[in-house]
């Protein structure tokens, strides 16, 4: 899936002033915020791996999939509207509530990445996901330490997004192999980016954000890095993954 959904602060309705913390209390806050975004979003990417591969098992899933275009295009268009209900609508939500439709998200996603499995090797696969852990992980401890403010990586990397896509979408018809590489290229630099500037946006965030509202946080971070995660697996794929006979 080609899209990053880059989700505003919540807005709260009351003055920060209201909710300041000792220096100790928001290090304490942030930590446990953060940590709960990595556990939701571990566990989005472990519901999509494994509807992802139970879908591949199912021949007649597949054979579904593959011959009704629609229902791929279905569950692309449930996709944005989660993603973007989220977004808009996260603050009136309850926290319970949002983590059931970021989850609901992962398993959606993990019917449409379904056929993966059938045009790569599991090795490759496999290989290509420890690739980007590696990678993933490597930035989010960047962007979560690093004293530099990465506003400025934030705005470019989202016009470089949208270039992206509007890429991908000419090449569709266009089917150069040399616009593919350069996107596939453009890809795994962009999420990369991504990585950083949105560990580094969720933390600060976390920073002023009242515990009443840290669970509707950690969601909203889950979903983000999730989104960075998958989209930088995928481009990853494309250079690591081996195509079955």
């Amino acid at each position: 899936m080609n899209y990053n959904q880059q989700t505003p602060p919540p807005y709260y309705g009351e003055n920060y002033n209201n909710y300041h913390n000792s220096p100790q209390q928001t290090i304490e806050t942030t930590t446990s915020v953060m940590k709960r975004v990595y556990f939701k979003m571990f566990l989005g990417l472990l519901v999509t791996a494994f509807i992802s591969l139970f879908c591949a098992g199912s021949t007649s899933y597949m054979n579904f999939m593959l011959t009704n275009s629609w229902f791929y295009w279905g569950l692309f268009i449930a996709e944005l509207i989660i993603v973007f209900s989220l977004s808009a609508r996260i603050m009136k939500m309850s926290s319970a509530t949002a983590t059931l439709l970021f989850y609901v998200f992962a398993a959606i996603n993990g019917m449409a990445l379904a056929p993966i499995f059938l045009i790569y090797t599991a090795t490759s696969i496999a290989k290509t996901f420890f690739i980007c852990a590696g990678t993933f992980g490597a930035m989010s401890v960047y962007g979560y330490f690093t004293t530099q403010d990465l506003t400025k990586w934030g705005n470019f990397l989202f016009y470089a997004l949208i270039g992206l896509i509007i890429a991908s979408v000419v090449n569709i018809f266009t089917k150069s192999t040399q616009l593919d590489w350069i996107i596939s290229i453009a890809g795994v630099l962009i999420f990369v980016g991504l990585t950083a500037w949105d560990t580094q946006k969720i933390k600060q965030m976390a920073l002023v954000t009242p515990p009443a509202y840290a669970g509707h946080l950690a969601t909203v971070g889950a979903l983000s890095l999730y989104l960075d995660f998958i989209n930088l697996f995928l481009y990853l794929l494309r250079f690591f993954g081996s195509q079955r006979d």
